[in-house]
């Protein structure tokens, strides 16, 4: 395995890290204190992303995507943790992996134009009662002569207002999930209420309401019995993309000012990053940020080898959330009162860190994955030699 970058991926990392420097972060502080982005500024960035090539980048290039490598993409979604969720959102799209099981009249309908960026979509899973446990979802799709028959609910869902299709999924047996293609304003779909959140602000979270919803036959995407499958495919690349990359990425951006702060704050005559319990904050970071990002590309070549990932991923998702949150933690410790103070963006990134341990599956459930791994596997699973 060799991990060293070649001369287009030092390229391709540089055009994002510019890019979100001069477009996305000087808009971070008004999404701070509004609370949302402005839609021509939205529109804007967008815009500008896709006329540099920076939207959709993980679709196949012949659908007009970026064609990137799992690898390649991981090392741009590192760089996308440097700035705010919505912010990412806008400018470098959120086109689910599942899309790519349309066919036929789909391929014009959802796909193309999702990848082109004139359409966008939003996943739903999470239901009240079905947050860490996917299966245990309610909502239901019946069969009828002239299509399905959707009824139920969703909520927590990340980017309900700007999306205006969303990716259903819904039991159509007793032991069966399926997964549909819905259009906002069809009768019967009714969008709630954005569900305030401590962090992430500017990215809309909404309940979603299915009354008797009528679809074509042309909505199910994929086969009958398939979305469990769909979903949970989904799930890994973005718990490996938009959590675990995305965590290192935003780990290593908030270490980097601790660093600066420690070399530049003075207490008692001295640089505060000449007191040892300082030193181990610092050491401990740039330990933890380095062991998660390893795993992240380790599990991004693993894909790219076509090999099931499923557990190392689950092993990412764990670590890296948790390295962020413990990273966060310790800027604030290090910036002292300016830390815990909406002057500077550390408490900022400290409530949009606590999500990562979240969403995608809680740190607790992937630990129970992984553990009757490790009794089913035995030393397979840490072992490179067994």
């Amino acid at each position: 395995m060799d991990f060293s970058l070649n001369d287009e991926q030092k390229m391709m990392i540089e055009t994002v890290r510019r890019f979100i420097a001069e477009e996305l972060k000087p808009l971070e502080d008004e999404i701070e204190d509004k609370g949302f982005l402005d839609p021509a500024k939205a529109q804007a960035i967008h815009d500008k992303a896709k006329s540099l090539g920076l939207y959709a980048m993980n679709m196949p290039a012949e659908l007009g995507g970026g064609g990137l490598s799992n690898m390649d993409r991981i090392l741009c979604e590192e760089q996308f943790g440097h700035t705010t969720d919505i912010l990412i959102r806008r400018a470098f799209g959120n086109v689910y992996e599942p899309l790519l099981h349309c066919k036929g009249e789909q391929v014009e309908r959802w796909l193309k134009p999702a990848v082109e960026g004139k359409r966008t979509c939003a996943i739903t899973i999470t239901e009240s009662g079905a947050g860490s446990d996917a299966a245990g979802i309610k909502t239901t799709a019946r069969k009828t002569a002239n299509g399905w028959v959707l009824n139920g609910s969703k909520h927590f869902i990340s980017d309900g207002e700007w999306s205006d299709f969303f990716l259903v999924s819904a039991r159509t047996g007793e032991k069966e999930i399926s997964m549909f293609m819905v259009d906002k304003g069809l009768p019967g779909f009714t969008v709630g209420k954005d569900q305030k959140m401590m962090g992430l602000r500017g990215t809309p979270h909404l309940e979603l309401f299915f009354d008797n919803v009528e679809l074509e036959d042309a909505a199910l995407l994929g086969e009958q019995g398939q979305g469990f499958k769909l979903a949970m495919g989904a799930l890994n690349v973005v718990r490996l993309a938009q959590v675990g990359a995305r965590a290192v990425g935003k780990a290593s951006h908030v270490c980097e000012m601790m660093v600066a702060y420690a070399n530049d704050r003075k207490q008692f005559g001295q640089r505060i990053g000449e007191f040892q319990m300082v030193q181990q904050m610092l050491a401990d970071s740039v330990i933890e940020i380095n062991a998660a990002r390893w795993m992240v590309y380790h599990a991004a070549w693993m894909l790219d080898q076509g090999l099931d990932a499923r557990e190392q991923i689950a092993m990412v998702k764990v670590h890296a959330a948790e390295t962020l949150g413990r990273v966060v933690d310790r800027a604030v410790q290090v910036f002292g009162g300016m830390g815990f103070c909406k002057e500077l963006p550390i408490e900022r990134y400290y409530r949009d860190s606590r999500i990562y341990r979240i969403f995608d599956g809680t740190s607790e459930i992937h630990r129970g994955v992984i553990a009757k791994s490790a009794m089913k596997k035995g030393a397979a699973l840490f072992d490179v030699h067994r």
